[in-house]
């Protein structure tokens, strides 16, 4: 099974369960009668709660956005109910039937690294239920033709596959060789190694390559002195950013300079708060599949200025669990409207599934492909990702990477020896 197991652990955001009530049922929005009900399941214990507590706020404050700017929809309103998978994929079952069977939600939007405990049952037994999130967790469901209720919000992510992407990006930078680091997971080696054929594709030699890193662990030395005698130039480790801080720092010790260190995941308020990450993590490059604020479009103006104002944040920069909240409600509310306000489940999937305009708000360089499961292999929409490299307590985007943006390596198939 396809799981991003380590990376999203930390980093990742909450599940997003969004449901109407109407004449269908308490959670069917068949009717103009009542609010529509909306559950989000997500880590609120465990040991992945403290990576997922600004979920709900990023929830809460795109219907909040989308009732000032007097959506289409609003009047219906929208009732949040919270689901708590305890940080397991057992937990993510039990929280996934509670809000279907008992909470009655008329759709669900899963953000959370476990989801895939619940992945067989969402397009089994729930398959009346739309489910709308971030697809990070490498769940296999995402890429069933079998399950037509579930549309992932933010990755999609196909592991077996290769993009020109991260080459490409690499490329521009001067960058000759690569260096990949990952964890002994089957999504963190994966990508890792999707990384390298994508180097290698652009041109760049294979370096140093480490996909068995042992989850979490601090013993960063070896690897740093593998990086330096291998003579690599750039590196990409998908793996949390204490790992990836760690590195970045033995290989300024070691005085090994880098063209490009590059992490899977980081960017964010959460990031900013803490002195001495700032200073680990100086010239790093955060990637993202959305727009980050500071590229200053219309699109992530209004999105910081919506964060600022209804999720009480005081940078107006997202943390990513507030990110993937505030996406996965944007999908929804895209799908109401396409479908209509009053659309039954039914309905709101048909509408997305041969939908092609949702970039959430302009925060995606290219729309959202729901026809096709599983269309890329880095970054979002389009194989495209923004970079943001941290300087001083600023994240800057990069201009080769803003986005960049790629296309399928045909015939390769990703795997890991």
């Amino acid at each position: 099974m396809r799981r991003v197991g380590a990376i999203a652990t930390w980093t990742s955001a909450a599940l997003l369960l969004l449901t109407a009530c109407g004449g269908g049922g308490a959670g069917d929005a068949d009717s103009a009668g009542g609010p529509v009900k909306v559950g989000v399941l997500t880590s609120l214990s465990g040991a992945a709660a403290a990576h997922y507590a600004d979920t709900e706020s990023g929830v809460k404050a795109r219907f909040a956005a989308y009732k000032a700017a007097g959506g289409k929809c609003a009047a219906r309103g929208f009732d949040v109910v919270m689901a708590d998978d305890q940080s397991t994929p057992q937990g993510a079952l039990t929280a996934a039937q509670r809000l279907v069977q008992q909470e009655n939600v008329y759709a669900v939007l899963p953000v959370s690294t476990y989801f895939y405990g619940a992945g067989q049952y969402a397009g089994t037994q729930a398959s009346a239920t739309p489910f709308l999130g971030g697809a990070f967790d490498g769940g296999e469901q995402w890429f069933d033709p079998k399950y037509g209720n579930l549309f992932p919000a933010m990755s999609g992510t196909d592991y077996d596959r290769a993009a020109t992407t991260l080459g490409a990006y690499w490329k521009k930078l001067g960058g000759t060789k690569v260096a990949v680091v990952a964890y002994n997971t089957p999504s963190s080696a994966k990508a890792a190694e999707g990384a390298a054929v994508s180097a290698e594709h652009a041109g760049l030699a294979r370096g140093y390559v480490n996909e068995r890193v042992p989850f979490g662990s601090g013993d960063v030395g070896p690897i740093v002195l593998g990086i330096k005698k291998s003579g690599a130039d750039v590196l990409y480790a998908p793996v949390i950013p204490e790992t990836g801080f760690a590195l970045a720092t033995g290989l300024r010790r070691a005085g090994v300079k880098m063209k490009s260190i590059l992490l899977a995941t980081g960017y964010g308020a959460d990031l900013l708060k803490s002195p001495p990450t700032l200073k680990a993590a100086q010239g790093v490059g955060f990637m993202t599949s959305y727009a980050p604020v500071e590229t200053d479009t219309k699109a992530t103006a209004a999105w910081s200025a919506a964060l600022k104002q209804y999720a009480k944040s005081a940078s107006g920069i997202p943390s990513f669990s507030q990110a993937v909240g505030w996406i996965s409600a944007d999908l929804l509310l895209h799908g109401l409207e396409k479908a209509g306000c009053t659309a039954s489940r039914k309905q709101l999937m048909a509408a997305l599934r041969t939908d092609d305009s949702w970039t959430a708000g302009g925060l995606f360089p290219q729309p959202a492909d729901f026809a096709h499961k599983g269309t890329y292999s880095v970054g979002g929409p389009g194989d495209c990702t923004f970079v943001s490299v941290l300087k001083g307590a600023t994240f800057v985007p990069d201009p080769a990477a803003s986005p960049a943006c790629g296309e399928q390596i045909s015939g390769v198939k990703v795997s890991v020896k």
